[in-house]
């Protein structure tokens, strides 16, 4: 049997409508590495109770701005929210997923979500920041490619076997500090974070900042999906 991968969905608003929404890549990316996606999209409800009995490893995806309003942080004026059930929902599945020690890979979104769930904190716009941050992309701006440095005898590095990678690039946020039992595995060449982990032995609990859902075309990123469900398979081994 196939691990089962749940994949955490967007919500929009189109024709006053709210809609979920995922992009086909990121159920392609777990496909093509072994797994059965599962799509679940947020609810009032937030994560269900049964979490570890209907899925084998959790995948949160990107999207828009989280609100720091929740944790007593102002917001900054350039915030594009996330829907504020998305936001719920994703954080509690993090604290499910947390709670059963659940395989998880955190994109983009996932990434400053993670940190937050750890009591962490994200940067809310890299321009303001001290330094150039010109190169991780912004609304209006092609996608934009540039380095990652990983850290010797991460999670990280050990799965895509290097420590030095190209990603793809396009997010005004980042994350500023990873939060309890994480550690920063991958930086930017300007020291923006790349990457977070938590380091403790036999955890699969990564979060990447860039989209390696669509650079399955190259194996160090591909390799992301393929030990997500190799983690899930284990936790799902009798």
């Amino acid at each position: 049997m196939r691990p089962r991968i749940a994949i955490t969905m967007d919500v929009t608003l189109a024709d006053g409508e709210r809609r979920v929404q995922l992009p086909a890549a990121y159920a392609e990316a777990v496909a093509a590495a072994g797994g059965e996606p599962m799509l679940l999209p947020p609810t009032p409800a937030g994560a269900p109770a049964d979490l570890p009995h209907l899925a084998d490893a959790l995948l949160l995806t990107g999207g828009r701005d989280l609100d720091t309003t929740a944790w007593g942080e102002p917001l900054h004026p350039k915030a594009r929210l996330m829907d504020p059930m998305r936001q719920e929902a994703d954080l509690d599945l993090l604290a499910s997923a947390d709670a059963c020690n659940m395989p998880v890979l955190a994109i983009c979104l996932g990434c400053q979500e993670m940190a937050v769930h750890r009591g962490g904190r994200i940067i809310q716009h890299l321009p303001d920041e001290p330094g150039e941050r010109a190169d991780h992309g912004r609304a209006g701006r092609p996608r934009v490619f540039h380095p990652v440095q990983m850290t010797s005898g991460s999670l990280l590095a050990r799965l895509v076997g290097t420590e030095r990678i190209e990603v793809n690039s396009r997010h005004h946020q980042a994350v500023r500090e990873p939060g309890r039992e994480m550690a920063v595995v991958a930086r930017a060449p300007d020291g923006v974070i790349e990457a977070i982990e938590d380091p403790s032995p036999g955890r699969f609990w990564l979060g990447v900042q860039w989209h390696p859902e669509d650079m399955t075309d190259r194996p160090e990123h591909a390799a992301l999906f393929q030990a997500l469900c190799r983690a899930a398979a284990e936790k799902h081994a009798p």
